[in-house]
């Protein structure tokens, strides 16, 4: 059995040129190379669409190509971005083939008129479908729901409580995929989670209890083919002929993504999967981070050693506040015109001035003045001689004095006020 398998569409308004390239060159891929079946393992869309969005009518007309050319079955992914109810409408699309759309935890027989039959409870009974004309297992575990399961074991326990549950559940379907296989028939499994160990599409490996499955708990369904969504980096895993694997994303749709994106080509017989990763034309990103000011020399060399056209570039950097105004964005942005977009990001670090601790429970000015000296470790008595001839004279006099050679009374004090003031915390 030869199938395309797409996971991570996150059609929406915002990223409709970029999702909408990728995944139509990957229809058209996935017809060329005779795809008998296309699933769709999870969000398809990203957050709820309204029926006049342009978004949905692009996806609805590449589902519609795809079941013109094959089955299609599309499983429910993470509720954020595919409410529940969403993915119904696409079985209303007709087309050559049918599309099934699994939101419930079901297993689906494919018989060879290539028609969907689906479970009345989470699996088949053997003698369910022993008779029928099946050419493939499907056993589908859509999006959990956590808050149902935090509402019977507490928040903190719902994700390991949902590992336990799912790793049941997938034992449980080992004895009908064991004897499927023995009949001949391929047999495949499809979710949308998190293994336990993968790797981001940044590169950052998701570790923790919390998430839905381990490698060794996806294994034990017995499944030839483990189809899943929700991670958006390719990768896989392999185990005595059984494969699981994600996609990735159809396209690329942050900064910093790593690896090509796309979708697999499955070949699945009842002995052993293997897969293959068709790149589509997502979108090239380029990053520049500085730990400073951008450097503009640097940032020529680059451009002169780099192919900057129909690249999304984002420069990163910090500055201190006062040096913000040297930063010339315009020059930037002039150095990368051949780029498809530019986006800088440059992070002010606020200049913090300290108080001396206490000061603001001192009533009287002297104490203040020994509260602050004492946090500066300066002597206060020369700072107090000043405030006496604050007093007695005007700012006036004590600036002339300052400036004359006359000496007059206080004019130590005023050059000593002069010295202890050269600090750079001041009261």
């Amino acid at each position: 059995m030869r199938i395309a398998h797409f996971s991570d569409l996150h059609y929406a308004v915002s990223t409709l040129p970029e999702v909408d390239t990728c995944f139509t060159y990957a229809v058209e891929q996935a017809i060329a190379r005779q795809a008998e079946v296309a699933v769709i393992t999870g969000d398809t869309t990203d957050h709820a669409l309204d029926a006049h969005s342009p978004a949905l009518m692009a996806l609805a007309r590449q589902i519609r190509r795809l079941a013109d050319h094959c089955p299609v079955l599309m499983l429910q992914g993470t509720f954020s971005h595919e409410p529940p109810g969403t993915l119904d409408l696409f079985s209303l699309l007709g087309g050559r083939y049918p599309i099934h759309v699994a939101n419930h935890l079901r297993q689906v027989i494919l018989n060879s008129r290539r028609e969907w039959r689906a479970s009345v409870h989470t699996r088949f009974d053997a003698n369910d479908w022993r008779d029928a004309d099946c050419v493939l297992l499907c056993s589908c575990i859509p999006t959990m729901n956590k808050a149902n399961v935090a509402a019977s074991v507490g928040a903190e326990q719902a994700g390991q409580a949902i590992g336990h549950y799912l790793a049941d559940l997938l034992a449980g379907y080992a004895p009908g995929n064991l004897l499927a296989r023995q009949r001949g028939i391929p047999t495949i499994a499809l979710s949308h989670g998190t293994v336990i160990g993968c790797m981001t599409e940044h590169g950052v490996p998701m570790a923790g209890m919390d998430h839905e499955f381990t490698a060794g708990a996806l294994f034990q369904a017995q499944a030839n083919a483990f189809m899943l969504g929700h991670i958006h980096l390719h990768q896989a895993w392999d185990h005595n002929g059984q494969v699981i694997a994600y996609p990735g994303s159809i396209g690329r749709l942050h900064y910093g993504e790593q690896g090509n994106k796309g979708f697999l080509m499955w070949d699945v017989t009842a002995d052993r999967a293997n897969c293959e990763l068709v790149a589509t034309p997502a979108r090239r990103t380029l990053e520049l981070a500085f730990a400073g000011a951008p450097d503009m020399h640097a940032l020529h060399q680059y451009v002169a050693s780099h192919s900057i056209e129909g690249a999304w570039v984002r420069i990163r950097w910090q500055c201190l506040e006062e040096e913000r105004t040297t930063i010339d964005r315009d020059a930037i942005t002039a150095l990368f015109r051949g780029a498809a977009g530019i986006k800088l990001e440059g992070r002010v670090i606020p200049i913090t001035r300290a108080r001396a601790a206490g000061m603001a429970r001192c009533h009287q000015l002297e104490e203040q003045v020994h509260a602050w000296a004492q946090q500066v470790d300066t002597p206060a008595a020369p700072l107090l001689a000043c405030l006496v001839q604050l007093a007695i004279h005007s700012p006036a006099d004590i600036a002339m004095a300052a400036l004359s050679t006359e000496t007059v009374a206080g004019d130590a004090c005023t050059s000593e006020c002069h010295a202890s003031g050269n600090g750079a915390v001041q009261p």
